[in-house]
């Protein structure tokens, strides 16, 4: 009835972002979190309806750090357009990338059990030049450039290409830093909290890296008032993944992602 009558004031209403899952490079067909893919999502969340502010449910074990810069920066942009109020809510995780988004939030709020933190960079991989050797393989490359095939895995690992990694590694680092400085500001504990170390729950909030524990639903309301509006806006899985056909590039992005998940015992 109240939306038939102008004059009556409607309860005010808080946009649900959901960001679920790895944060990727967008087009793979296993989804995950890309600034691509959500910004007609966030868009939405900050536009339409006249929320009075937009919260943020965030469950990510991390990825892509580009992505997780572009997506958070999105979020603060529009937050700042339109002068709203961004909460940020952790569930499972908010690790590495994941962490990088919670801090697009005016203040975080996690669970007891919420693993929050992994600030820092990481390259992995494999190397296998006994395997070569073991098996009369010789391994032959040819590259324009003397740095084109460095950290070849079937090579022995060298001083200067890991000097050239961790060249590519700490800028990243450092932004990553930068990131959360800015964000959280006064609030960060004393101590070196950028080592890569995760926190639980309450020990989260007393690093400075959460403002406290808390649901979303109750602290909206307490925030808000019992009449809140909560309306959900989130990006929809892929079609062949929506009705379980799984490609074989879906397949092993799925694999990636349970890794990454599996970190922190999720």
């Amino acid at each position: 009835m109240a939306a038939f009558i102008p004059f009556l004031k409607s309860p005010p209403r808080v946009s649900v972002l959901r960001l679920q899952g790895m944060i990727v490079a967008g087009g793979r067909m296993g989804g995950g979190l890309s600034d691509a893919a959500l910004a007609p999502v966030i868009d939405k969340a900050f536009r339409k309806g006249r929320p009075a502010a937009v919260a943020l449910a965030i469950n990510s074990p991390g990825g892509s750090p580009v992505q997780s810069a572009l997506i958070a920066a999105r979020i603060r942009r529009l937050a700042e357009e339109k002068k709203l109020p961004v909460h940020a809510f952790v569930e499972d995780v908010a690790a590495s990338g994941g962490y990088w988004l919670a801090t697009a939030g005016d203040d975080i709020w996690v669970d007891a059990s919420s693993v929050v933190g992994s600030i820092g960079v990481i390259s992995a991989g494999f190397g296998f030049p006994e395997f070569l050797a073991r098996h009369g393989i010789e391994r032959r490359v040819h590259t324009a450039g003397r740095s084109k095939s460095f950290l070849d895995p079937f090579r022995p690992e060298m001083a200067e290409d890991v000097a050239r990694l961790m060249a590519i590694l700490d800028p990243v680092h450092e932004a990553f830093k930068t990131q959360v400085r800015s964000r959280r500001g006064g609030r960060l504990a004393p101590g070196d909290l950028f080592t890569g170390d995760v926190w639980v729950g309450q020990a989260a909030v007393d690093q400075g890296l959460a403002d406290g524990l808390g649901h979303m639903v109750p602290k909206l309301k307490a925030l808000y008032g019992d009449k809140v509006r909560l309306v959900p806006y989130g990006v929809k899985k892929p079609f062949l993944q929506r009705f379980g056909g799984h490609l074989l590039g879906a397949a092993m992005d799925e694999i990636e992602e349970r890794a990454l998940w599996a970190r922190y015992g999720v």
